[in-house]
Protein backbone atom coordinates (compact mmCIF):
# COMPACT_ATOMS: atom_id res chain seq x y z
CA UNK A 1 0.00 0.00 0.00
CA UNK A 2 1.38 3.42 -1.00
CA UNK A 3 0.31 6.16 1.39
CA UNK A 4 0.39 9.81 0.37
CA UNK A 5 -0.17 12.98 2.38
CA UNK A 6 -3.89 13.55 2.79
CA UNK A 7 -4.76 9.85 2.56
CA UNK A 8 -7.00 8.27 5.15
CA UNK A 9 -7.12 4.57 5.94
CA UNK A 10 -9.03 2.48 8.49
CA UNK A 11 -7.31 1.84 11.81
CA UNK A 12 -6.78 -1.87 11.07
CA UNK A 13 -5.18 -0.98 7.72
CA UNK A 14 -2.88 1.45 9.56
CA UNK A 15 -1.85 -1.25 12.10
CA UNK A 16 -1.35 -3.79 9.30
CA UNK A 17 1.00 -1.44 7.45
CA UNK A 18 2.84 -0.38 10.61
CA UNK A 19 3.47 -3.97 11.73
CA UNK A 20 3.68 -6.01 8.54
CA UNK A 21 4.55 -3.77 5.57
CA UNK A 22 7.15 -5.70 3.54
CA UNK A 23 9.60 -2.80 3.54
CA UNK A 24 9.20 -0.93 6.82
CA UNK A 25 6.87 -3.05 8.99
CA UNK A 26 7.87 -3.44 12.64
CA UNK A 27 7.85 -7.26 12.59
CA UNK A 28 9.57 -7.38 9.20
CA UNK A 29 12.65 -5.33 10.03
CA UNK A 30 13.11 -5.77 13.79
CA UNK A 31 13.47 -8.50 16.42
CA UNK A 32 11.02 -7.24 19.07
CA UNK A 33 11.90 -9.71 21.83
CA UNK A 34 14.36 -9.47 24.71
CA UNK A 35 16.33 -6.59 26.21
CA UNK A 36 17.22 -5.14 22.81
CA UNK A 37 13.58 -5.36 21.70
CA UNK A 38 10.40 -3.91 23.15
CA UNK A 39 8.95 -6.75 25.20
CA UNK A 40 9.72 -10.12 26.79
CA UNK A 41 7.28 -13.01 26.51
CA UNK A 42 6.70 -15.84 29.02
CA UNK A 43 8.82 -18.46 27.16
CA UNK A 44 11.80 -16.10 27.40
CA UNK A 45 11.27 -15.56 31.13
CA UNK A 46 11.40 -19.23 32.12
CA UNK A 47 11.81 -22.55 30.27
CA UNK A 48 9.32 -23.98 32.77
CA UNK A 49 6.51 -22.10 31.01
CA UNK A 50 7.17 -24.06 27.81
CA UNK A 51 7.72 -27.31 29.74
CA UNK A 52 4.26 -26.95 31.31
CA UNK A 53 2.73 -26.37 27.86
CA UNK A 54 4.51 -29.48 26.58
CA UNK A 55 2.95 -31.58 29.36
CA UNK A 56 -0.46 -30.06 28.61
CA UNK A 57 -0.14 -30.86 24.87
CA UNK A 58 0.91 -34.47 25.54
CA UNK A 59 -1.99 -34.92 27.98
CA UNK A 60 -4.48 -33.47 25.49
CA UNK A 61 -3.11 -35.80 22.78
CA UNK A 62 -3.77 -38.72 25.14
CA UNK A 63 -7.28 -37.37 25.74
CA UNK A 64 -7.85 -37.41 21.96
CA UNK A 65 -7.05 -41.14 21.95
CA UNK A 66 -3.32 -40.91 21.09
CA UNK A 67 -3.83 -40.46 17.31
CA UNK A 68 -0.96 -42.00 15.32
CA UNK A 69 -0.54 -38.74 13.41
CA UNK A 70 -1.66 -35.21 14.36
CA UNK A 71 -0.73 -31.60 13.70
CA UNK A 72 0.67 -29.31 16.38
CA UNK A 73 0.52 -25.71 15.20
CA UNK A 74 2.12 -22.76 16.94
CA UNK A 75 0.58 -19.49 15.80
CA UNK A 76 3.28 -16.82 15.72
CA UNK A 77 6.37 -18.45 17.25
CA UNK A 78 8.22 -15.27 18.24
CA UNK A 79 11.95 -15.93 18.50
CA UNK A 80 11.36 -19.71 18.54
CA UNK A 81 12.23 -20.22 22.22
CA UNK A 82 8.91 -21.83 23.16
CA UNK A 83 9.02 -24.33 20.29
CA UNK A 84 12.69 -25.08 21.03
CA UNK A 85 11.77 -26.20 24.56
CA UNK A 86 8.60 -27.97 23.40
CA UNK A 87 10.58 -29.91 20.81
CA UNK A 88 13.25 -30.86 23.38
CA UNK A 89 10.60 -32.01 25.89
CA UNK A 90 8.58 -33.91 23.28
CA UNK A 91 11.68 -35.92 22.26
CA UNK A 92 11.59 -37.61 25.70
CA UNK A 93 8.21 -39.17 24.80
CA UNK A 94 8.97 -41.36 21.72
CA UNK A 95 5.40 -42.47 20.93
CA UNK A 96 4.09 -38.90 21.09
CA UNK A 97 7.11 -37.48 19.25
CA UNK A 98 6.64 -39.90 16.38
CA UNK A 99 2.96 -38.95 16.05
CA UNK A 100 3.49 -35.18 16.24
CA UNK A 101 3.74 -33.16 13.02
CA UNK A 102 5.00 -29.72 14.11
CA UNK A 103 3.92 -26.65 12.13
CA UNK A 104 4.60 -22.95 12.69
CA UNK A 105 2.52 -20.15 11.21
CA UNK A 106 4.77 -17.09 10.92
CA UNK A 107 4.36 -14.06 8.65
CA UNK A 108 7.72 -12.40 9.32
CA UNK A 109 10.59 -13.72 7.15
CA UNK A 110 13.06 -12.29 9.67
CA UNK A 111 11.44 -14.18 12.57
CA UNK A 112 11.21 -17.37 10.48
CA UNK A 113 14.97 -17.24 9.95
CA UNK A 114 15.60 -16.76 13.68
CA UNK A 115 13.15 -19.56 14.56
CA UNK A 116 14.85 -22.01 12.18
CA UNK A 117 18.24 -21.27 13.74
CA UNK A 118 17.15 -21.60 17.38
CA UNK A 119 14.84 -24.64 17.02
CA UNK A 120 17.17 -26.62 14.73
CA UNK A 121 14.68 -29.27 13.62
CA UNK A 122 14.37 -29.85 9.87
CA UNK A 123 11.12 -31.78 10.34
CA UNK A 124 9.21 -28.62 11.35
CA UNK A 125 7.12 -27.07 8.59
CA UNK A 126 6.57 -23.30 8.33
CA UNK A 127 3.11 -22.40 7.03
CA UNK A 128 2.00 -19.40 5.01
CA UNK A 129 -1.63 -20.08 5.95
CA UNK A 130 -3.72 -22.68 7.76
CA UNK A 131 -5.14 -24.05 4.50
CA UNK A 132 -1.82 -25.86 4.05
CA UNK A 133 -2.71 -28.21 6.93
CA UNK A 134 -3.83 -31.73 6.04
CA UNK A 135 -6.87 -33.47 7.52
CA UNK A 136 -5.37 -34.66 10.80
CA UNK A 137 -6.41 -33.81 14.38
CA UNK A 138 -5.02 -30.36 15.21
CA UNK A 139 -3.73 -28.86 18.46
CA UNK A 140 -3.20 -25.10 18.11
CA UNK A 141 -1.07 -23.02 20.50
CA UNK A 142 -1.44 -19.23 20.46
CA UNK A 143 0.76 -17.49 23.02
CA UNK A 144 0.47 -13.71 22.57
CA UNK A 145 -0.68 -14.18 18.98
CA UNK A 146 -4.11 -12.59 18.84
CA UNK A 147 -3.04 -9.37 20.58
CA UNK A 148 -0.73 -8.54 17.66
CA UNK A 149 -3.46 -8.70 15.00
CA UNK A 150 -4.83 -5.44 13.53
CA UNK A 151 -8.14 -4.18 14.93
CA UNK A 152 -10.94 -1.89 13.89
CA UNK A 153 -12.41 0.54 16.41
CA UNK A 154 -16.02 1.71 16.37
CA UNK A 155 -17.24 4.59 18.54
CA UNK A 156 -20.83 5.52 19.34
CA UNK A 157 -21.33 9.29 19.39
CA UNK A 158 -24.74 10.88 19.90
CA UNK A 159 -26.47 7.53 19.21
CA UNK A 160 -24.62 7.11 15.89
CA UNK A 161 -21.76 4.70 15.19
CA UNK A 162 -18.48 5.80 13.64
CA UNK A 163 -15.41 3.90 12.44
CA UNK A 164 -11.97 5.17 13.39
CA UNK A 165 -9.64 6.09 10.54
CA UNK A 166 -6.11 7.50 10.46
CA UNK A 167 -5.40 10.53 8.29
CA UNK A 168 -1.85 11.23 7.09
CA UNK A 169 -1.26 14.99 7.28
CA UNK A 170 2.42 14.88 6.27
CA UNK A 171 5.49 12.68 6.85
CA UNK A 172 5.43 13.16 10.61
CA UNK A 173 1.85 14.09 11.47
CA UNK A 174 -1.17 11.82 11.60
CA UNK A 175 -4.54 12.17 13.28
CA UNK A 176 -7.60 10.10 14.07
CA UNK A 177 -10.72 10.65 12.01
CA UNK A 178 -14.09 9.15 12.99
CA UNK A 179 -16.34 8.53 9.99
CA UNK A 180 -20.05 7.56 10.22
CA UNK A 181 -20.71 3.82 9.87
CA UNK A 182 -23.82 1.79 9.06
CA UNK A 183 -23.42 -0.65 11.96
CA UNK A 184 -26.38 -2.82 10.90
CA UNK A 185 -24.84 -3.37 7.48
CA UNK A 186 -21.51 -4.25 9.10
CA UNK A 187 -23.17 -6.67 11.54
CA UNK A 188 -24.97 -8.36 8.67
CA UNK A 189 -21.59 -8.85 7.01
CA UNK A 190 -19.96 -10.49 10.07
CA UNK A 191 -23.20 -12.27 11.07
CA UNK A 192 -22.96 -11.11 14.65
CA UNK A 193 -24.64 -8.29 16.60
CA UNK A 194 -21.41 -6.95 18.04
CA UNK A 195 -22.87 -3.54 19.00
CA UNK A 196 -25.42 -4.98 21.45
CA UNK A 197 -25.14 -3.05 24.76
CA UNK A 198 -21.86 -1.42 23.63
CA UNK A 199 -20.72 2.17 23.17
CA UNK A 200 -17.21 1.27 21.99
CA UNK A 201 -15.96 -1.73 19.98
CA UNK A 202 -12.60 -3.29 19.19
CA UNK A 203 -12.87 -5.96 16.51
CA UNK A 204 -10.18 -7.80 14.56
CA UNK A 205 -11.28 -9.14 11.16
CA UNK A 206 -8.11 -11.25 11.00
CA UNK A 207 -8.76 -12.77 14.44
CA UNK A 208 -12.30 -13.59 13.33
CA UNK A 209 -10.98 -15.32 10.19
CA UNK A 210 -8.42 -17.31 12.20
CA UNK A 211 -11.04 -18.43 14.73
CA UNK A 212 -13.38 -19.53 11.95
CA UNK A 213 -10.62 -21.50 10.22
CA UNK A 214 -9.34 -23.07 13.46
CA UNK A 215 -12.77 -24.09 14.74
CA UNK A 216 -13.69 -25.57 11.33
CA UNK A 217 -10.61 -27.79 11.54
CA UNK A 218 -11.42 -28.76 15.14
CA UNK A 219 -14.99 -29.67 14.11
CA UNK A 220 -13.87 -31.64 11.08
CA UNK A 221 -10.72 -33.37 12.34
CA UNK A 222 -10.88 -33.09 16.17
CA UNK A 223 -8.46 -31.19 18.42
CA UNK A 224 -8.48 -27.83 20.15
CA UNK A 225 -6.83 -24.43 20.53
CA UNK A 226 -5.08 -23.03 23.61
CA UNK A 227 -4.94 -19.22 23.66
CA UNK A 228 -2.74 -17.39 26.19
CA UNK A 229 -2.85 -13.63 26.07
CA UNK A 230 -2.97 -10.30 27.91
CA UNK A 231 -6.77 -10.46 27.84
CA UNK A 232 -9.89 -9.47 29.77
CA UNK A 233 -13.36 -10.96 30.18
CA UNK A 234 -15.69 -7.98 30.70
CA UNK A 235 -19.00 -7.91 28.85
CA UNK A 236 -18.30 -4.26 28.02
CA UNK A 237 -15.66 -3.79 25.32
CA UNK A 238 -12.88 -1.35 26.23
CA UNK A 239 -10.35 0.78 24.36
CA UNK A 240 -7.15 -1.22 24.97
CA UNK A 241 -5.05 -0.20 21.96
CA UNK A 242 -1.46 0.68 22.86
CA UNK A 243 2.02 1.00 21.37
CA UNK A 244 5.47 0.32 22.81
CA UNK A 245 8.84 1.47 21.50
CA UNK A 246 12.17 0.84 23.24
CA UNK A 247 10.39 -0.67 26.27
CA UNK A 248 8.33 2.53 26.75
CA UNK A 249 4.72 3.33 25.90
CA UNK A 250 4.24 5.75 23.02
CA UNK A 251 1.33 7.09 21.00
CA UNK A 252 -0.13 4.65 18.46
CA UNK A 253 0.32 7.27 15.73
CA UNK A 254 3.79 8.42 16.85
CA UNK A 255 6.16 5.69 15.65
CA UNK A 256 4.75 4.36 12.37
CA UNK A 257 6.64 1.14 11.60
CA UNK A 258 8.85 1.50 14.68
CA UNK A 259 6.56 0.48 17.54
CA UNK A 260 4.78 -2.68 18.64
CA UNK A 261 1.04 -2.01 18.42
CA UNK A 262 -1.17 -4.35 20.44
CA UNK A 263 -4.57 -4.61 22.07
CA UNK A 264 -6.06 -6.83 24.77
CA UNK A 265 -8.41 -9.46 23.31
CA UNK A 266 -11.79 -9.76 25.03
CA UNK A 267 -12.23 -13.48 25.73
CA UNK A 268 -15.90 -12.99 26.60
CA UNK A 269 -16.44 -11.56 23.10
CA UNK A 270 -14.48 -14.42 21.49
CA UNK A 271 -16.65 -17.02 23.23
CA UNK A 272 -19.83 -15.25 22.06
CA UNK A 273 -18.54 -15.01 18.49
CA UNK A 274 -17.67 -18.72 18.39
CA UNK A 275 -21.40 -19.55 18.46
CA UNK A 276 -21.59 -18.60 14.77
CA UNK A 277 -19.18 -21.42 13.93
CA UNK A 278 -20.75 -24.26 15.90
CA UNK A 279 -21.06 -25.63 19.44
CA UNK A 280 -17.80 -25.76 21.35
CA UNK A 281 -16.61 -26.39 24.87
CA UNK A 282 -14.63 -23.40 26.16
CA UNK A 283 -12.73 -23.10 29.44
CA UNK A 284 -11.04 -20.00 30.81
CA UNK A 285 -8.70 -19.26 33.70
CA UNK A 286 -5.73 -17.10 34.70
CA UNK A 287 -2.14 -17.90 33.82
CA UNK A 288 -1.40 -18.35 37.53
CA UNK A 289 -4.11 -21.00 37.95
CA UNK A 290 -3.16 -22.75 34.72
CA UNK A 291 0.57 -23.04 35.44
CA UNK A 292 0.19 -23.98 39.10
CA UNK A 293 -2.39 -26.67 38.27
CA UNK A 294 0.04 -28.09 35.71
CA UNK A 295 2.68 -28.36 38.45
CA UNK A 296 5.15 -25.57 37.73
CA UNK A 297 6.12 -25.24 41.42
CA UNK A 298 6.65 -28.98 41.81
CA UNK A 299 8.79 -29.02 38.65
CA UNK A 300 10.88 -26.12 39.98
CA UNK A 301 11.46 -28.00 43.22
CA UNK A 302 12.70 -31.09 41.36
CA UNK A 303 15.15 -29.30 39.05
CA UNK A 304 16.50 -26.98 41.74
CA UNK A 305 17.12 -29.66 44.37
CA UNK A 306 20.93 -29.75 44.10
CA UNK A 307 21.47 -26.21 42.85
CA UNK A 308 23.31 -23.40 44.57
CA UNK A 309 21.12 -20.84 46.32
CA UNK A 310 21.64 -18.16 43.62
CA UNK A 311 20.57 -20.53 40.82
CA UNK A 312 17.57 -21.73 42.82
CA UNK A 313 16.57 -18.13 43.61
CA UNK A 314 16.73 -17.24 39.91
CA UNK A 315 14.35 -20.10 39.00
CA UNK A 316 11.76 -19.02 41.58
CA UNK A 317 12.16 -15.33 40.72
CA UNK A 318 11.31 -16.14 37.09
CA UNK A 319 8.31 -18.27 38.08
CA UNK A 320 7.12 -15.42 40.29
CA UNK A 321 6.99 -13.14 37.24
CA UNK A 322 4.78 -15.69 35.50
CA UNK A 323 2.31 -16.40 38.32
CA UNK A 324 2.30 -13.37 40.65
CA UNK A 325 -1.11 -11.67 40.44
CA UNK A 326 0.56 -8.25 40.32
CA UNK A 327 2.67 -9.31 37.36
CA UNK A 328 1.59 -11.81 34.66
CA UNK A 329 -0.37 -14.24 36.85
CA UNK A 330 -3.72 -12.47 36.71
CA UNK A 331 -3.25 -10.13 33.74
CA UNK A 332 -2.69 -13.04 31.38
CA UNK A 333 -5.67 -15.29 30.72
CA UNK A 334 -5.84 -18.78 29.22
CA UNK A 335 -8.69 -19.84 26.94
CA UNK A 336 -9.17 -23.42 25.73
CA UNK A 337 -11.61 -24.24 22.92
CA UNK A 338 -12.43 -27.79 21.83
CA UNK A 339 -15.35 -29.89 20.57
CA UNK A 340 -18.44 -29.60 22.75
CA UNK A 341 -18.34 -33.26 23.84
CA UNK A 342 -14.73 -33.11 25.02
CA UNK A 343 -14.42 -32.79 28.81
CA UNK A 344 -10.62 -32.37 29.01
CA UNK A 345 -9.85 -29.73 31.64
CA UNK A 346 -6.21 -30.13 32.72
CA UNK A 347 -5.00 -26.76 33.99
CA UNK A 348 -8.54 -25.43 34.36
CA UNK A 349 -10.23 -27.58 36.99
CA UNK A 350 -10.33 -27.00 40.76
CA UNK A 351 -9.23 -30.49 41.70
Amino acid sequence: MKIKNGDKITLDEYIEESLYNKKFGYYVKKVPFGKSGDFITAPNISVLFSEMLAIWVISFWENLGCPKKFNLIELGAGNGEMMRVLNKTFSKFPKFFSACKINILERSKLLRKIQKNIINNNKIRWLNNLDQLNNLPCIFLANEFFDALPIKQFIKKEKKWHERYVKFIDNTHKEYLDIPLDIEKFEKKIKFKISDKQTFIEYSPQADDYLKNITNKIKKNNGGVLIIDYAYVDKKIKNTLQAVSKHKYCGVLDEFGNSDITYNPNFDLIIKMLKRFGTFNSLMTTQKHFLTKLGIMERAEIISKNMQFSEKADIYFRIQRLIDEKQMGKLFKVLFITNHKNKFKLGFGND
